[in-house]
């Protein structure tokens, strides 16, 4: 089949032909092919959101003989991402039959266990609610998709009239109702009601397209999504200013990133009164043109219309009352006067939850905002992890996206409350997050690891990013730091590192490491002073320059670095860690090592210190201890591995076996020994220990803390 190529203008048409054309015959792969092609564009659909599927012949693996099998997205995919492991597929006929048992909308839910009697490919992914919406209807190829551009049209107050009257009638029109099988009848009936459509409307939710190949629904869901666009842009600001127009101006770009990241850590903190929250921060242009227009005030509270939205964000955001140049340097005052509001918030939920809940809800989940509203500034976000963050914002975008369009066509309606609860508190749901993996150890936690772009400072935030943490990584070595950064990124996923490039003997550059903390994540719970330089020599030999950037480094960086974390930590008011990393060198006494054994003595009392100061903050400080750890490290470079041969009278490359034969254990210490240990003092088991010293170093007598 020759296909020509299509332009669009609202969306994106990336079929490849020669791509496809090794698929043919192949209806599976080719339906895999197209909601890649559909998942890769966040206009059509958005993470998580949408399903496709496919009918095609396959051979009964009981009786031989050939049957129809639709393949369709399963429950909790994505379709940018989607593989065929991702696909449930079931016998059409065993689905369709399920209606001469189906008892009425007041037992949907049963249905869905009747689904798995109809399971074709026992490896397949658990069926969604949505499978009986592709089943009734009889198209080869089906898409369904939550595009913003159709969703306005749908979240209209005339959507009925403006969709038909859009299409000339070839689009169909089926009122909101919770997904499920009741649905799927509903679609099958507006279809024999309307012979020769080419897509359904859902009130409220999305649109449904098909066509009888892969490509032919592929094109046609563009075309009728980029039709829904050009009228949406035929209208905005036409016969009144978008919003209502600008109530109040943005900051400027510079100062919107400062005042998110000053009044970041007092909002998660504030969030994470149920459970630790990951932050996201955004000052997208479509955001600031909502949050400072005039209709924000009307539309905040309405909430958001599409079920796939407000799955994420909540049933509304939390909109400051501060101006846009708010004074924020004061992290308690700012706390003070914005707790008030969350109590509401938290309230204004209960209510919801109490007013609409059945005898059968699950139990209120946290009461918390998800999205959080600065009008001049910005967007937050908060939720378990940063995905899930990231996530909520683009889903409140997509939301806004809709507010826009179907205000400018008519006027915006959103879900009725008790409707809203019934999916955000679907048994169905609950069920789907029971069935989510376990929090790991560290999840909810944000980890500074300074000079963490290779040797023990790489092994700590790998360790801690491992076990659900985020990291912000830091090293004074750009091209270090950008190669510790991809790696992380390509073996653990974007969501959870950050970085930026941090001396720590520059307070300007530990305040933009911080702030880039808090505007990636929300703040910081743990800091691991790790950065440090080494050198050894004789006390004549040592110059005064020399010592000076010992202490500087060791010393200095680590008050620096623990002085701006306590004050986020504060903010927060969720406690927090704070680990040193010393030197066996802190307690024994060795030759040619003056500057660097009393530089880390003092850090290693620097610990005690602050572990008895900021107890009351529940912020523990303890030290790990390591020894001789050469592999990665660029403690060995500058001279040093030579000064520790001189000093013990061997070769340079005698150094790895010399410091293992001379400890109890025998053993060479690694990188990632000393990670461990690190997550040994966080991870919980020692939650109630500070001012400790853990020694890494295989057993050196002499190093004995005593």
């Amino acid at each position: 089949m020759s296909i020509a190529t299509k332009t669009f203008k609202h969306v994106s048409y990336l079929w490849d032909e020669k791509i496809a054309a090794r698929m043919e015959g192949d209806e599976v792969a080719l339906l895999i092919y197209r909601s890649n092609l559909l998942g890769a564009d966040l206009r059509l659909t958005n993470y998580g959101g949408g399903n496709t599927s496919c009918k095609a012949m396959a051979k009964n693996p009981l009786t031989g003989e050939e049957t129809e099998v639709m393949w369709v997205k399963g429950s909790g995919g994505d379709l940018g991402t989607l593989k065929k492991s991702g696909l449930a597929a079931l016998y059409v006929d065993r689905l369709r039959s399920l209606k001469n048992i189906y008892r009425g909308i007041e037992h949907e839910d049963e249905m869905v266990e009747l689904f798995n009697h109809c399971i074709y490919d026992l490896a397949s992914k658990a069926p969604s609610i949505d499978t009986p919406l592709h089943g009734f209807l009889p198209f080869k190829h089906i898409d369904h998709l939550h595009p913003d551009a159709a969703i306005a049209i749908a979240a209209a107050k005339d959507s009925e009239k403006i969709t038909k009257e859009l299409f000339n009638g070839t689009i169909g029109w089926v009122k909101w109702q919770k997904p499920g099988f009741d649905l799927g009848l509903e679609l099958k009936k507006c279809l024999d009601e309307n012979p020769g459509i080419r897509g359904i409307m859902l009130g409220s939710h999305g649109l449904f397209t098909w066509g009888d190949t892969a490509y032919e629904s592929y094109i046609n869901t563009l075309e009728v999504i980029e039709r829904c666009a050009e009228y949406l842009q035929d209208h905005i600001g036409k016969k009144r200013a978008v919003f209502g127009g600008s109530k109040l101006q943005s900051l400027p770009k510079e100062k919107r990133s400062a005042q998110a990241a000053t009044l970041a850590p007092v909002l998660r903190g504030l969030c994470s009164s149920a459970t630790k929250m990951i932050g996201h921060f955004t000052d997208d242009d479509r955001v600031l043109e909502y949050i400072n227009s005039n209709d924000l005030e009307r539309l905040a509270p309405l909430g958001t219309s599409c079920p796939d939205h407000f799955l994420r964000t909540k049933i509304s955001p939390l909109v400051l009352s501060l101006t846009p140049d708010e004074d924020l340097k004061d992290g308690a005052k700012v706390k003070e006067k914005l707790t008030p509001a969350f109590e509401a918030y938290r309230k204004m939920y209960a209510d919801y939850y109490n007013t609409c809940k059945h005898p059968n809800s699950p139990a209120i989940r946290d009461a918390n905002p998800v999205v959080i509203l600065y009008p001049g500034v910005g967007m937050f976000t908060f939720a378990k992890d940063k995905q899930t963050a990231r996530v909520a914002a683009e889903f409140y975008i997509n939301a806004i996206n809709v507010m826009k369009g179907a205000e400018a066509i008519s006027s915006y309606t959103s879900l009725p409350r008790q409707e809203a609860f019934n999916i955000e508190y679907w048994l169905l749901e609950e069920a789907k997050l029971q069935r989510m993996p376990k929090p790991k150890a560290l999840s909810g936690r944000i980890a500074l690891v300074t000079g963490s772009a290779g040797g023990i400072g790489k092994a700590i935030a790998k360790k801690f990013a491992e076990e659900g943490a985020c990291v912000v990584l830091n090293d004074i070595n750009p091209e270090r730091l950008d190669g510790a950064v991809e790696e992380f990124k390509s073996t653990l996923g974007k969501d959870v590192v950050a970085s930026a490039l941090l001396n720590v003997t520059d307070e300007a550059t530990i305040e933009k490491a911080f702030a880039e903390a808090a505007l990636a994540f929300g703040g910081v719970d743990i800091i691991i002073n790790n950065a440090g330089i080494s050198i050894s020599k004789s006390i004549t030999d040592h110059t005064t320059e020399e010592w000076d950037r010992l202490y500087d480094i060791l010393v200095k960086g680590q008050f620096l670095v623990s002085k701006k974390g306590v004050e986020i930590m504060r903010k927060q008011g969720m406690g927090g860690d704070i680990i040193n990393i010393v030197s066996k060198n802190s307690i024994v006494a060795g030759p040619n090592n003056s500057g660097y054994g009393s530089a880390k003595a003092a850090q290693a009392h620097l610990t005690r210190l602050l572990a008895a100061e900021l107890g009351g903050d529940k912020i523990r400080v303890n030290t790990v201890n390591p020894d001789a750890v050469i592999a990665d490290s660029n403690i060995w470079a500058g001279g040093w591995a030579e000064g520790r041969a001189k000093a013990y009278g061997i070769k340079v490359e005698e150094l790895p076996a010399y410091y293992a034969k001379r400890t109890l254990l025998n053993e060479a210490i690694l990188p990632e020994d000393i990670a461990n240990a690190c997550y040994a003092f966080i991870g919980g088991l020692l939650s109630k220990s500070t001012g400790n010293v853990l020694n890494v170093d295989g057993g050196v007598a002499a190093g004995f803390v005593r």
